[in-house]
């Protein structure tokens, strides 16, 4: 990535439906100037923290405090330690201060941390909050879930359509502060191209909304636009957590600049070992072969059958490993693909006619119960919004008509948030008579 790229963001985090106080944090840290980011780079945290009362959002904050500021004075060492360091600094100190009381024992939080930077795109990465990026109509996901059924999955112990429907889910098996030493994740660096656009996100996001869904959203809308319906998709389909989600685009190159490249890692000493290794165990077996014909063939029946056999074995076993061991074929090359990795999953994100459909249905439906309940929205924007939503479809024009129904998804869920808080004060505080009702009953 290149300095003179300059980035659109936004954030936004939401309680949920169901949760009575938001236990997520996140953190933005840009770079106002070249050296800084020279040397660091622009720094982005979503925190999902565990734990009752207000345990988990402590945990949270102390991560989305401690990260940046612990990697960004880190010196002297190269970006990736750094990173991981900051994260390890973090869950000391949420261990540290989970032992000063017993009702913080074993509090902690997931982090995912992403650093955009000179080298392209670092991902700093522990439990299930997660790092995706949207990149011409496909969605990558950078980051491995900590979590059971992904373990799982990891060991091959069981199949996909066996883990989702048999194993519980949100089972972290990995996070910041419950553990003295957490083994940390970082990913890249991987390049950067213009148009990438990156989401962090807590489970409650994912929770509700499919990878296919999340992509075509943050690909096809501004950063804030796309933060205010991904969280109230995610609230109107339960909003069973709290929703955090954090989204970076990379902007245009200046002109003539190639886009800036992560250096090509040489091969690990371990792989070059393992190389020479099989390479003279090719050797070996194919002179027992050699040697065992050549006793039979000079009439040393007993000598040769028993190298011949013992070089028919281990063939046998050396294509046993090979079959078991041999790494999976790589996809062709071309310039929407990062070669330097695989994604852990990919999904297509192609802003299509059922999404658009399934979000009109959803304005509809809103639209129908404000109007019956009386709920306080502007009407007036929102039959504007949804008249050119109207248009656009019919002109198939579906960026816009994505914007407008998200627009006016947006206006509604202002009214349903009214209407939640005012049934919350009701049942709190007992419904207030009118003062007509006071009159009659004068």
């Amino acid at each position: 990535m290149r300095w003179e790229q300059k980035i659109q963001y936004a954030s936004m985090s939401d309680i949920g439906f169901r949760r009575r106080n938001n236990q997520d944090s996140y953190s933005i840290q840009t770079c106002s100037d070249r050296e800084t980011w020279q040397r660091s780079g622009h720094v982005f945290l979503v925190a999902d923290g565990m734990g009752g009362h207000a345990v988990g959002e402590l945990a949270s904050k102390i991560a989305a405090d401690t990260i940046p500021h612990t990697f960004r004075k880190t010196r002297n060492t190269s970006t990736e330690d750094a990173l991981r360091m900051a994260i390890e600094e973090a869950n000391a100190s949420i261990y540290r201060r989970g032992q000063l009381n017993p009702d913080f024992l074993r509090m902690g939080t997931t982090c995912t941390t992403l650093v955009l930077g000179p080298r392209g795109v670092l991902i700093g990465h522990v439990g299930d909050s997660r790092c995706y990026r949207a990149r011409n109509n496909r969605l990558d996901q950078l980051s491995f879930d900590h979590s059971l059924q992904w373990e799982l999955l990891k060991q091959g112990r069981m199949k996909p359509e066996d883990i989702f429907l048999h194993e519980p889910r949100h089972v972290i098996t990995r996070s910041l502060g419950p553990e003295e030493k957490v083994q940390v994740d970082v990913e890249g660096p991987l390049p950067v191209l213009p148009g990438d656009t990156y989401l962090l996100c807590s489970d409650g996001l994912t929770g509700h909304l499919n990878d296919e869904e999340i992509g075509t959203i943050i690909g096809n809308l501004a950063p804030s636009e796309a933060c205010r319906l991904l969280v109230n998709l995610a609230n109107l389909r339960g909003g069973s957590d709290n929703i955090t989600v954090v989204i970076v685009r990379a902007g245009r190159l200046p002109k003539g600049a190639e886009p800036a490249l992560p250096p090509v890692e040489e091969e690990p000493p371990g792989d070059r070992l393992r190389a020479w290794a099989w390479l003279a165990a090719n050797w070996f077996v194919a002179m027992l072969l050699v040697a065992g014909i050549c006793g039979i063939v000079l009439g040393k029946l007993w000598p040769g059958l028993s190298l011949l056999s013992l070089g028919i074995v281990l063939t046998g076993a050396m294509i046993i490993y090979w079959l078991r061991h041999r790494p999976a074929p790589d996809e062709p090359d071309d310039a929407d693909r990062t070669v330097h990795f695989r994604p852990y999953r990919s999904a297509p994100a192609r802003l299509n006619q059922n999404l658009l459909e399934h979000l009109a249905s959803v304005d509809s439906e809103l639209h129908r119960t404000a109007t019956e309940e009386g709920w306080d929205i502007d009407h007036t924007a929102h039959d504007a919004a949804w008249q050119k939503a109207r248009a656009a479809l019919q002109e198939q024009d579906h960026k816009t008509a994505l914007e407008e129904l998200a627009h006016g998804i947006d206006l509604l869920m202002t009214g349903v948030h009214q209407h939640r808080k005012q049934v919350s004060h009701n049942s709190r505080w007992g419904r207030r008579p009118s003062p007509d009702a006071e009159q009659s009953r004068n």
